[in-house]
């Protein structure tokens, strides 16, 4: 007797949405747990650090107690659940809106920190203009950043489906905690890699680099979806790594949220006009864009549909 094997492939297909669902509740479950014990480790530290010190005097055991205790909270930051799914298994309904080149790279995978997703009531051009405008990373983001300045444009590369631009920044603020991250001067990549993949590559200290994927889908004409993924090989303690990401990223799109709704109520036509009209460096990327995608937005929207 002969075995069909394409029809096992097809039945094992057809288990791999439920195992993954199973799988993804479990691994969310941990997840919950691990960051639970997060603030009940900080508690617990604080509790008894201030028992012991209550008195003025430090005995050996408090000492010994303090020491245990942050020990063991070392060692809970370091099992966190890791996303073990297999490198093949389609882990999002969009993941075909992401290059093909950040999805399937293994490399890639490996030094994943955080993934981010939102949804959020402003038409998708708004953000693809906010990502690829490097004049916002002065003024929207001028807190974050504290007060970062982009000083020039090195080089622009078009690509047959986006583009490619390097950009010099400066941070001359000493009390600047980017500081930690890299050098006063960097040069940055901003790169378009699909009609809703946008990539920002930052230099970091002794080659290291991070790298921030947004990925925004267009849902109807006044929404879209937003997705984060942050990428890096520093050799820090991940889960340290990981909250520092998660802490930046929500107070960026904090920041994002104000100037995104006064865009939503500019006419979209408006910013393709203005951008065609503008020749401005820092609009170079967006440029590019209008250049390939301006017109088929409405083909845009039936690829998004289909999706």
């Amino acid at each position: 007797m002969s075995i069909d094997n394409d029809n096992i492939k097809a039945k094992n297909n057809d288990n791999n949405p439920v195992q993954f669902e199973i799988y993804q509740f479990i691994n969310k479950f941990r997840t919950g747990i691990w960051f639970f014990g997060i603030p009940s480790w900080i508690f617990g530290i604080t509790d008894r650090s201030m028992a012991a010190f209550a008195d003025g005097y430090l005995s050996a055991t408090e000492i010994l107690q303090i020491f245990t205790t942050s020990l063991f909270f070392l060692i809970w930051l370091y099992l966190k659940p890791e996303d073990n799914l297999d490198e093949n298994t389609d882990i999002s309904p969009y993941q075909g809106y992401f290059c093909f080149t950040q999805t399937n790279n293994f490399e890639l995978k490996k030094r994943h920190m955080i993934s981010q997703e939102y949804i959020l009531p402003f038409p998708y051009l708004c953000q693809i203009y906010h990502l690829l405008n490097l004049k916002h990373l002065e003024t929207v983001h001028s807190f974050s950043l504290n007060n970062l300045k982009v000083l020039n444009v090195s080089e622009f590369q078009p690509t047959n489906i986006g583009g490619i631009i390097k950009f010099q920044t400066l941070i001359d603020e000493p009390a600047n905690p980017l500081r930690m991250w890299r050098r006063p001067i960097v040069e940055v990549d901003l790169i378009l890699h699909t009609p809703y993949t946008i990539e920002l590559s930052i230099p970091v200290y002794n080659n290291k680099r991070i790298r921030v994927i947004f990925c925004a889908v267009p849902l109807t004409e006044k929404e879209h979806q937003f997705f984060i993924e942050i990428y890096s090989d520093l050799e820090w303690p991940k889960p340290i790594l990981q909250i520092l990401l998660h802490l930046a990223s929500c107070l960026t799109l904090w920041e994002d949220l104000p100037y995104l709704r006064n865009l939503a109520e500019i006419d979209i036509e408006r910013l393709l006009k203005g951008s065609r009209s503008s020749k401005q460096a820092n609009m170079l990327l967006f440029n590019r864009f209008v250049e390939l995608y301006g017109s088929n937005r409405e083909k845009m929207k039936l690829i998004a549909g289909s999706k």
